[in-house]
């Protein structure tokens, strides 16, 4: 037995390191079989148990990797895919219910061979189990240069008779070493999302979900680290997201050990709360994707890892690589009252500013003069647009700009045409109360989903409309689907949100030149599912420039910038004490893809002068910010400032944001009070210290606005190791640096 441990060792390492690029998936040297699956720096390692069951036996740094047997592993540990079966010491990824009532499930391994998906290499295991029809398949698709595995699992009812009913299936499941772990979750609420919190996984488990149809109170992402090297910039960190634009679960399973130490399981995919799936005979049910990836480089790598996914894999490839334009939208200035000549005379205004792209939002379509009224009859307004919208694209298009509307498809309100004429269409529970507002058009149903799509391509066919704002303001109450049988009821928001991706996915097919942004209330339809099919999204309805520091800062923490829609806006009436100065706002929306939301007729000559120049300055540096490595380089939940650093991806050029929210006395603190009356004090260092340059160039690092500021050059590692003097010094003041090469 000594003799085939180190055996399997010594295959192991030498799979590792024979070869100087190692295939991404590979047979491992033990006699049941197994695999290595390696990316650029981490390696995950499965194996079969002499009865035929998957382990997952490693998952962490490739140069660690090697046979790490956990006390139990073959008899109590977790496998691949942790079923409803046995003894319930693991997190299930599947639970069934067989045709006579028997609700455990007992797999087998089967089969399992390497395989080409999308130019990926893909491990595809299938199992089966071991009495009933059902088979399961899992896939792992491997991103080497992105340390990303890509999982999902397809089940198959492989019967001639009776049904499986799923009640759970997840996408993935993994399982970490022994440690003790720190959870970073993004979560908030409408108006205040991304937030990051931190926890400590104490045994037990611990579930991070959406139940509303909409995720503003918690992005789909995780990142777990060891406390004992958590640390910004090194450590080990796995992260990860759920590509589902529904109802999703993360579980963190953290459980005890024989010797008393505790190993962790993470599980994420559909949330089957209040749902069913009836698997008939010959039919399959494949789940979304769950991404996870492995770093060494701790918080910092992990974002900038997730970004560069996110950026050059998930985004639709039609506009993957285009820059995002520079956008007016309409609704603070208008709201529902449009009338083409005010929507022209801003669009005159915005083009002379540099504007890219001008946006009609909500009120166009016919009887929308208030919340309740309209919503859900996709057509013009003939009283607002007389000659319908064509002549008045025809202008903004003469101007040099794109042209976008607002839809949100998948709502309606009761005073509507379409709502008197199919009451039928709505989610409702029969008897049970009308909730008041938008309800959910039930976009399960064939004839709705027909319905928005000859509605939709409508719209676009007779208009030449450039960009499309997708929004969603629905928390969904009451999916009751009366005229569908008992089984399909309790698969309605699957089947919902299933048709919200083929409704998406078909006006792309059909209307590929179309930009589409993707929005929930703000926040929150911010995730891997939708962002394969949008091209960008509002990150949040609120806008304010100091509140949006904070909401960014999260935001980039898993995302990347090119999706990150940020507009200037004028002061809330009760939050005028948030109104700081027009430059600063821009500074705030520049750092992702600049938006105006002002009513720009009231704007001063001056503002439009300064609002013209900062849009220049952003065109400059939009390669960096929308394409670049970002760094967060300062914290506002950790100091009264804010710092974010774009480099490019050779190194010769980068841009930083500084932003200040109290005011700053060189060589020294000070305690100043904001512009809420609030006390701030800051323990930090006023020397700001950058990231990501190569330290054996000269940097010139100058004033991105001073036209005659010439600089000061520095040797790239000065800039990393000693730093520069943090270069703003008052309340709510900014300032954008441009540092390049000069050899």
């Amino acid at each position: 037995m000594k003799t085939c441990v180190l055996c399997f060792f010594m295959g192991i390492h030498l799979l590792l390191h024979a070869q100087a690029d190692p295939a991404p998936v590979v047979p491992v040297p033990d006699p049941n079989g197994g695999w290595l699956i390696r990316t650029k720096s981490s390696a995950y390692q499965l194996l079969i148990s002499q009865d035929k069951r998957v382990y997952p036996v490693y998952y962490g740094p490739v140069a660690q990797a090697g046979f790490k047997k956990r006390s139990g592993v073959w008899t109590q540990g977790v496998e691949e895919l942790p079923v409803r079966g046995g003894y319930p010491t693991k997190s299930p990824l599947l639970e069934v219910v067989f045709n006579d009532q028997v609700r455990d499930a007992d797999l087998e391994y089967v089969s399992g061979e390497v395989m080409t998906i999308e130019g990926r290499p893909t491990l595809r295991i299938i199992e089966k189990d071991r009495k009933y029809p059902l088979q399961v398949t899992e896939y792992i698709r491997v991103l080497a240069e992105f340390d990303i595995l890509e999982k999902w699992v397809e089940v198959t009812h492989t019967g001639k008779k009776g049904n499986i009913r799923i009640q759970n299936l997840l996408s993935g499941s993994l399982f970490l070493p022994s440690d003790e772990y720190e959870l970073t979750q993004l979560s908030g609420m409408e108006l205040a999302e991304f937030k990051p919190f931190r926890s400590v996984l104490t045994p037990g488990v611990k579930t991070i979900e959406n139940k509303l149809f909409k995720s503003n109170r918690n992005m789909p992402w995780f990142m777990v680290r060891p406390r004992s090297t958590a640390g910004m910039d090194q450590g080990p960190a796995w992260f990860g997201s759920v590509h589902y634009s529904g109802n999703w679960k993360l579980i963190f399973d953290n459980q005890m050990e024989r010797s008393y130490n505790t190993a962790l399981q993470i599980l994420g995919g559909i949330n089957f709360w209040d749902t069913e799936w009836l698997l008939k005979p010959g039919a399959s049910f494949t789940t979304p994707k769950f991404s996870t990836g492995f770093t060494q480089k701790g918080e910092t790598g992990a974002a900038l890892l997730n970004a560069a996914y996110v950026r050059q894999t998930i985004l639709p490839e039609t506009h993957r690589n285009v820059l995002r334009p520079v956008l007016f939208n309409s609704w603070y200035a208008t709201t529902y009252h449009l009338k083409e000549e005010e929507q022209v005379a801003m669009a005159k205004i915005a083009a002379g500013m540099g504007v890219e792209l001008f946006c009609m939002d909500d009120g166009w379509f016919k009887n929308r003069n208030k919340s309740d009224e309209g919503l859900g009859d996709w057509e013009v307004d003939r009283n607002k647009f007389p000659n319908g919208l064509q002549p008045m694209i025809d202008q903004v298009h003469a101007l040099g700009m794109k042209f976008g509307i607002w839809v949100e498809p998948e709502s309606v309100v009761l005073k509507t045409d379409v709502y008197k004429k199919h009451p039928d269409w709505i989610l409702q529970f029969p008897g049970r109360r009308q909730v008041p507002g938008r309800v959910f058009l039930n976009l399960a149903r064939e004839d709705v989903y027909q319905y928005l799509y000859q509605s939709l391509s409508r719209l676009l066919r007779e208009n030449k409309i450039d960009f499309i704002k997708w929004d969603q303001n629905t928390y969904l109450s009451d999916p009751g689907w009366a005229a569908a049988s008992p089984e399909m009821q309790l698969e309605v928001r699957i089947r919902f949100v299933s048709n919200v991706y083929r409704l998406v996915d078909a006006l792309r097919k059909e209307f590929p030149e179309v930009l589409f942004e993707s929005c929930a209330s703000g926040g929150g339809r911010v995730d891997l599912g939708m962002l394969s099919r949008m091209d960008q999204a509002w990150t949040s309805d609120n806008s304010t420039a100091v509140d949006r520091l904070f909401i960014q800062y999260g935001y980039l923490g898993a995302l990347p910038a090119n999706t990150m829609v940020s507009w200037v806006i004028e002061g809330i009436a009760n939050q005028v004490q948030l109104n700081p100065p027009l430059p600063y706002k821009f500074d705030v929306a520049m750092s992702g893809v600049l938006g105006i939301g002002y009513d720009i007729r009231k704007w001063t000559e001056t503002e439009r002068t300064l609002a013209k120049r900062k849009i220049e300055l952003y065109k400059r540096i939009r390669p960096l910010v929308q394409q670049g490595d970002l760094y967060r380089l300062v914290s506002p939940y950790e100091h009264n400032r804010c710092a974010l650093q774009y480099n490019s991806t050779d190194k010769k050029a980068a841009t930083v944001f500084c932003y200040n929210l109290a005011a700053y006395v060189s060589g020294g603190y000070s305690k100043t009070a904001d512009l809420k009356g609030a006390q701030y004090i800051d323990n930090g260092s006023t020397v700001l210290k950058l990231k990501g340059l190569d330290p054996d160039r000269q940097y010139r690092v100058k004033n991105a606005e001073a036209a005659d500021d010439k600089g000061t050059v520095y040797p790239g590692n000065f800039l990393m190791e000693a730093g520069i003097q943090w270069p703003v010094k008052n309340s709510f003041e900014s300032q954008i640096l441009l540092i390049e090469t000069t050899n």
